[in-house]
């Protein structure tokens, strides 16, 4: 049946009427993320159950090869957010940008060691080689240096010997024996533990002997406080779609099952130690006492590591977490 020129004429309009509508409720929100990061789980979890349809946006993720591109990404205006510490984004607001951030994840590293080794404590540490991810500048380092000190077991760095380099690597020195010890973030921490390897001290009970009772997530998702203004609605929609997906993460084994192939666990012990341990970051409520907390934890790592960790003229402030972000 031949349709009139004005009905079909009718009917191309409301489609591009609707059409429009449909794009303006789906407002594109473009993350950027390092290509091999955990946080592809969240990413993926969220766009396999259209969580950013149901909150209003559409998420576009932009895989990158290494975290000094995620930042270079961000400052040249490519990506709406990125994940990152908010050490990082406290000296960009010093020098004046106007970066928020959404806490992301409280999970922390640990120093591992083989599960036969003669290291019980942070004093059995003099003398041995610790691989250490991050530099010389990596805040747990600082942490652990401290720790150590104060139960009288001297300056890690002077009284051992720190290795600095990619985590996978320091993972692959330690598996070889090259190595004593390792302080490593998280995700290779696990993939220790997957194969047999001891936690010595986690970085999150270390936090709790310095004093600190709540864990402070050190990353996040970090936008423009003008972008988090203008488009409040998509932003909010992105926040709650990150909640509702960690939810998924922490309840469902056949969303891990699902999840496998990108974890890259290499045995079925390496891949429930993963499974184990995300869920241990994820956050469950962000209020006065975790800025606190955060506020606490800057001024032990600041005293540590100086102007060349926090840069100069840098302070805590509590604006650097995004008011709309509170549960």
């Amino acid at each position: 049946m031949r349709i009139p020129a004005s009905l079909l004429a009718i009917f191309l309009s409301l489609s591009v009427l609707l059409g429009a509508r449909g794009a303006a409720a789906a407002e594109q929100f473009k993350v950027g993320v390092l290509k091999f990061g955990t946080v592809n789980w969240l990413m993926d979890t969220m766009r396999h159950h259209r969580l950013d349809e149901r909150n209003g946006f559409a998420l576009d993720v932009l895989p990158l090869a290494s975290k000094n591109a995620t930042s270079i990404a961000f400052l040249g205006g490519e990506v709406d957010a990125i994940v990152t510490d908010w050490f990082w984004v406290l000296r960009q607001r010093a020098a004046g940008r106007d970066f928020v951030m959404a806490p992301y994840s409280a999970a922390l590293g640990a120093l591992m060691v083989p599960k036969d080794s003669a290291i019980k404590s942070l004093g059995d540490l003099k003398g041995k080689r610790i691989g250490v991810a991050g530099g010389p500048l990596d805040k747990s380092w600082l942490l652990v240096r401290a720790r150590a000190q104060k139960l009288g077991a001297g300056d890690l760095s002077k009284t051992a010997e720190p290795v600095f380099g990619a985590p996978p690597l320091l993972n692959e020195q330690l598996l070889r024996g090259r190595i004593d010890a390792v302080l490593n973030f998280w995700p290779y921490a696990a993939r220790l533990e997957g194969r047999g390897y001891r936690e010595l001290i986690g970085m999150t009970a270390l936090l709790g002997d310095m004093g600190l009772r709540t864990t402070p997530p050190l990353i996040g998702f970090v936008f423009r406080g003008d972008l988090a203004a203008a488009r409040k609605a998509t932003v909010t929609g992105f926040v709650a779609a990150l909640r509702q997906a960690n939810e998924i993460l922490a309840k469902s084994d056949a969303e891990w099952d699902r999840l496998r192939p990108l974890t890259h666990a290499k045995s079925d012990a390496e891949f429930e130690a993963l499974k184990a341990r995300y869920p241990a970051g994820i956050l469950t409520s962000w209020g006065d006492d975790g800025r606190a907390a955060a506020a606490r934890l800057f001024a032990i790592v600041a005293e540590l590591g100086g102007k060349k960790l926090v840069g100069k003229g840098t302070r805590f402030d509590t604006a650097v977490f995004w008011r709309g972000f509170t549960f």
